[in-house]
C-alpha cells in the first residue's frame, strides 16, 4: 500500500487518490501545466507501469471541459501505446454548460479513445458520477464504487422536474443500486479500500491484449478436499465459493459484482500462481437455475477473460435454465445465446468440472465439450442428461402413471438408466470422471500445457 496519509477525508483530492493507487514515490505527472479539473500521470502499482487519470470536483463542479476531456483522452491513447492498464478517477457532475458543444466533444473523445483501447481499463467512482461523465466507467472493463459514490444519466432535479418522481440520489444510483445491475463490479469502503482493491485487482490483469497476466510465486496450496463443501442431500444448498477457494491457491479468490445475477459466480484466483477465471452456479440462489441476468453476466466474463487471455474454470452445477413467462420477457433466449457465443468463440483454455448436476441447455452452455472446451471432467455422483429423473418421465412416461404407475419408482430407473455420468462418459461427452481431491491437479497440469 502506497498511502502517505496518516488521516484521511471520507472525499479525497485528486491527488491523493493517485498517490493511494502508485507506488509510494511513483507517480510523474503528466500534461500537468493544462490543469482544467484533471490530473493525469503514469507511475508503477506494485512495480507495474499504469497510467491514471483524476478528475478535481472540486474546480468548477467537477464538470468537464474540452481541455480537461483532451487530457482524458490523452492519457487513455498513451497507456495504449505503451502497452500498459489505465485507472481513471471520475469526480463530474457531467458536461461544462458554459463551453456548449465543445464539452459535448470532448466526452466523444474521451469515449473513442476507450471503444479502441487494448488495455484494461478500471473505473473507481467515489463521488459523484453524472450524465456524459457516467458512460466512461461503463465503456471500461471493471467499476469500483465506494459507499460515497453516485452515477447515473439523469440526477434526481430533473428527474422530478420530468416525471414527477421524487427519489435521491444514492437510490437512483448509488453502490446498492448498481451492485445489483451489473454496472459496479466490486463496492468499497472508501477511497484508500478502492485503491487496495485496484491494486488487487491489477495482478490478475495483463498490461495489454495478448501480454499474458503476470505469474506470481504460487502461494500453498489449500490443501482442503473440495467435495466437502457440498452436502449429503442433493436437494440441499451450499456455498460454490467454498469448492471454487478448495481448488485455488490459498487466499486467492477475488468474487467480481457479488449482488448481481447472485446465482452465478463470477471471480478471479490463482492455480499454482497462474490467474484464472472461475465461473460457477451458486446453488444458493434459485438452486443454480440460470436465467437472463445470469446467462448476461457470465457472458460478460468469459468475454472479458477470452479478451485479456485469462483461462476460465467453469464449475457447473444447475438443474436447467430458470422456466416461466417473466424469463422469456427478460429476454432468456438472447442472453442465454450470448453466453452459448461467449463460450463458442473463447480461444483461452477452458476446464469444466461437473460437480452434482448439468442438465438440458444449461449443461450446454456452461463450456461442454459441445462448445469447445479444453477439457470436461465431472465427479462420481454427478448426473448428467436432458433433464431431471422425474420430469422426464412425466412426459415420457404419462400414460402410465395416469394408469396408476408409480412416478417415484419409474424415475428411479430411469435416472439409474440414463443420467449417471459414467454414461455421458462412455458416450464421449465427458473426458473423465475424476475424484474431487484430483481436480486441482488436473487442471493445473492442463493450464501448464496450453498456456
Amino acid at each position: 500500500m502506497s498511502a502517505v496519509f496518516d488521516v484521511l477525508p471520507e472525499q479525497l483530492a485528486a491527488r491523493a487518490r493517485l498517490e493511494l493507487l502508485f507506488d509510494a514515490g511513483s507517480y510523474r505527472p503528466i500534461r500537468s501545466a493544462v490543469g482544467d479539473g484533471v490530473l493525469s500521470g503514469s507511475g508503477r502499482v506494485q512495480g507495474r507501469a499504469v497510467c491514471a487519470w483524476a478528475q478535481d470536483g472540486s474546480f468548477k463542479g467537477g464538470s468537464l471541459g474540452a481541455a480537461g476531456g483532451e487530457t482524458i483522452a490523452r492519457t487513455i491513447q498513451r497507456a495504449d501505446a505503451m502497452g500498459v492498464p489505465v485507472v481513471g478517477f471520475p469526480h463530474s457532475g457531467g458536461a461544462r454548460l458554459q463551453e456548449g458543444v465543445a464539452a459535448l466533444s470532448a466526452y466523444g473523445s474521451i469515449f473513442r479513445a476507450q471503444a479502441v483501447a487494448k488495455v484494461p481499463m478500471i473505473s473507481v467512482v467515489s463521488g459523484p458520477c453524472a450524465g456524459g461523465a457516467a458512460y466512461s466507467p461503463a465503456l471500461g472493463d471493471f467499476v469500483v464504487m465506494t459507499q460515497e459514490a453516485v452515477m447515473f444519466l439523469t440526477g434526481p432535479k430533473i428527474i422530478e422536474r420530468v416525471t414527477r418522481e421524487q427519489i435521491s440520489a444514492t437510490d437512483l444510483g448509488g453502490p446498492k443500486v448498481h451492485g445489483a445491475n451489473g454496472v459496479s463490479h466490486m463496492v468499497a469502503r472508501d477511497d484508500v479500500h478502492a485503491a487496495e482493491l485496484v491494486r488487487e485487482l491489477l495482478t490478475y490483469l495483463p498490461d495489454t491484449l495478448g501480454a499474458g497476466s503476470p505469474l506470481v510465486p504460487p502461494a500453498d496450496a489449500p490443501g482442503d478436499d473440495p467435495s466437502a463443501a457440498l452436502p449429503e442431500s442433493d436437494r440441499k444448498v451450499y456455498d460454490v465459493r467454498d469448492v471454487a477457494a478448495a481448488l485455488l491457491d490459498r487466499g486467492t479468490l477475488l468474487e467480481l459484482a457479488p449482488k448481481w445475477a447472485r446465482n452465478l459466480t463470477v471471480a478471479f484466483g490463482r492455480i499454482e500462481g497462474r490467474a484464472v477465471g472461475v465461473i460457477a452456479n451458486q446453488a444458493r440462489y434459485l438452486g443454480g437455475c440460470l436465467d437472463a441476468d445470469a446467462a448476461e453476466k457470465g457472458a460478460w466474463f468469459v468475454d472479458l477473460c477470452n479478451r485479456f487471455g485469462i483461462p476460465l474454470v467453469v464449475l457447473a452445477d444447475t438443474p436447467g435454465f430458470l422456466p416461466g413467462a417473466t424469463q422469456e420477457q427478460a429476454g432468456v433466449l438472447r442472453h442465454g445465446a450470448s453466453l452459448l457465443r461467449a463460450f463458442g468463440r473463447a480461444t483461452v483454455p477452458r476446464v469444466t468440472v461437473t460437480l452434482r448436476q448439468a442438465y438440458g441447455g444449461a449443461h450446454i452452455v456452461m463450456n461442454s465439450r459441445d462448445l469447445g472446451a479444453t477439457l470436461t471432467l465431472a465427479w462420481p455422483n454427478a448426473r448428467i442428461g436432458v433433464m431431471g429423473a422425474r420430469q422426464a418421465v412425466e412426459l415420457v412416461r404419462r400414460r402410465e402413471i395416469e394408469a396408476g404407475a408409480d412416478a417415484a419408482l419409474l424415475a428411479e430407473a430411469y435416472e439409474a438408466e440414463h443420467l449417471p455420468v459414467r454414461v455421458a462418459a462412455a458416450a464421449g461427452f465427458v473426458d473423465e470422471v475424476i475424484e474431487p481431491s484430483q481436480t486441482r491437479d488436473r487442471i493445473a497440469h492442463v493450464l501448464e500445457l496450453a498456456t
